[in-house]
């Protein structure tokens, strides 16, 4: 049967574009065994839970090419070894993370394809198409305790009351900085607030001819970064009760502030940055400083190890208002109306929550679990790296999941994370009200006009359909 979907096409294609981007717990609801348990060397060890109904026929999953490379050839094992277990033939279609969104919007748009898709920032904008996941949230919460905030904010839609979208895991997103180019400049830490970014970055750029790494086009670092900045400053997209407040001193205080960033430490390159150019650019030594998840360490260990032992961290810049980062990666599985079978999708996400410690594992830290009890030995972990880094507690200053949420915000802050903002974070209307202004193609005050404009109609057309609040 064709799902049902209130989509026009035209919605569809037009999302798509500009993105660039209670069966199944009855059936799983035998008594769990504890979280993950640990191997030897700290390795975790799998777990399974016999499911109380049998699962049959074919899972099909689609998810982005994870950016630690390693991370794919486990999990693509991992689904097909369950699935052997619970006697369904599993599936796993990986796609660039840069095409993901507009191959969902596609098959949702058909009313068929995969049972279970994934994107690494929140889909809510898809929520009419979806399946409500409420069944498998609770169900992880009662297994597992209480859910990062970070994570249901960016899972829930708390207007309709529907969970769009299960999320198990999450990644940070701190800075990356070159120790060796920044302790010239009095930094040997690394910058600590925005205007020593500045500072520090503009004098690198004068004497080493080396530029910050922030990007202002239309990818995912940038929109997290330029989020990063305006909460700094005080600023938001949105109030608490989902009212458009862009339009402010604070945003074009922020905006004025990233000109400078870009005029003293920075090239037109950001102006054509992809998800991947931080990454690029910190291995082949042409950034001090990037904002960005571990992934562009972990690749450094192996190609350049001396530049990586030179990479160090820092968690979110202080700004004149507060010290927020952007969640760099926000884990969304949904389950689409036309699923073929949805009982074994929603299976597979409680299984792969059981293990997510070992999913944190096999990603080289990279993915944070959902639930902190999920991977008990994560500070351990932090503190003496199991992958190789010089000194080996590199990566202590996250502590542990609770630390690191502390100063990151999921998209929407402090608001939820509705259709609405999904929909901007696709179009990327931050980045580009920051790139017009730098650019000169309009005044600061100008470009946050346009945006918040552009954020009205968004959210307007969004409450029209009953799907956000205010």
């Amino acid at each position: 049967m064709a799902p049902t979907n209130s989509w026009t096409r035209r919605e569809v294609l037009r999302i798509a574009a500009l993105s660039g981007l209670g069966a199944a717990v009855a059936s799983c609801a035998s008594e769990p065994e504890s979280p993950t348990e640990q191997g030897a060397g700290g390795e975790p060890s799998p777990t399974f839970n016999e499911p109380a109904s049998k699962l049959s026929g074919t899972l099909s999953i689609l998810l982005w090419s994870h950016f630690v490379a390693s991370h794919d050839e486990w999990f693509d094992a991992f689904a097909t070894d369950w699935g052997k277990e619970v006697g369904v033939d599993v599936r796993v279609d990986h796609v660039d993370v840069a095409n993901v969104p507009t191959q969902i919007a596609s098959e949702l748009q058909a009313g068929q394809g995969h049972d279970l898709m994934q994107y690494i920032a929140t889909l809510s904008q898809f929520e009419p198409s979806v399946l409500d996941l409420r069944d498998i949230n609770e169900e992880a919460s009662q297994r597992y305790g209480e859910q990062l905030g970070i994570c249901r904010d960016s899972s829930y839609n708390p207007h309709t009351d529907k969970y769009y979208a299960f999320s198990p895991g999450w990644v940070p997103d701190p800075g990356n900085f070159r120790r060796s180019l920044w302790e010239p400049v009095g930094l040997p830490d690394g910058p600590t607030t925005w205007e020593e970014l500045l500072t520090g970055g503009a004098e690198i750029m004068k004497s080493q001819d080396v530029q910050l790494g922030l990007g202002m086009s239309q990818e995912i670092d940038s929109n997290m970064a330029g989020h990063a900045l305006l909460w700094s400053y005080g600023a938001s997209i949105q109030n608490e009760n989902e009212q458009v407040v862009l339009n402010s001193p604070e945003t074009i205080a922020a905006v004025e502030f990233m000109g400078s960033l870009y005029r003293d430490a920075m090239t037109d390159e950001v102006f054509a940055w992809n998800a991947a150019s931080n990454n690029e650019g910190l291995i082949a030594g042409k950034l001090s400083y990037i904002l960005n998840s571990i992934s562009a360490y972990r690749s450094l260990q192996e190609v350049n190890p001396e530049v990586a032992d030179d990479t160090f961290f820092v968690p979110a810049l202080e700004g004149p208002s507060t010290a927020l980062a952007a969640q760099h990666v926000m884990y969304n599985y949904i389950v689409p109306k036309g699923a073929q079978n949805p009982d074994a999708a929603k299976a597979f996400l409680l299984h792969l929550s059981d293990n997510f410690a070992l999913a944190t594992y096999e990603s080289q830290l990279y993915d944070f679990p959902s639930w902190p009890s999920l991977a008990p030995d994560l500070g351990d972990w932090l503190t003496d790296d199991p992958f190789g880094s010089n000194p080996s507690d590199k990566l202590a200053f996250l502590g542990d999941v609770n630390t690191a949420a502390e100063w990151s915000a999921s998209i929407g802050h402090p608001g939820p994370s509705s259709p609405a903002i999904g929909e901007i974070l696709g179009t990327y209307v931050i980045p580009n009200m920051f790139a017009r202004a730098v650019r000169g193609n309009m005044s600061p005050e100008q470009s946050v006009q346009r945006a918040h404009a552009e954020c009205e109609r968004i959210f307007s057309n969004w409450r029209r359909r009953g799907l956000i609040g205010g």
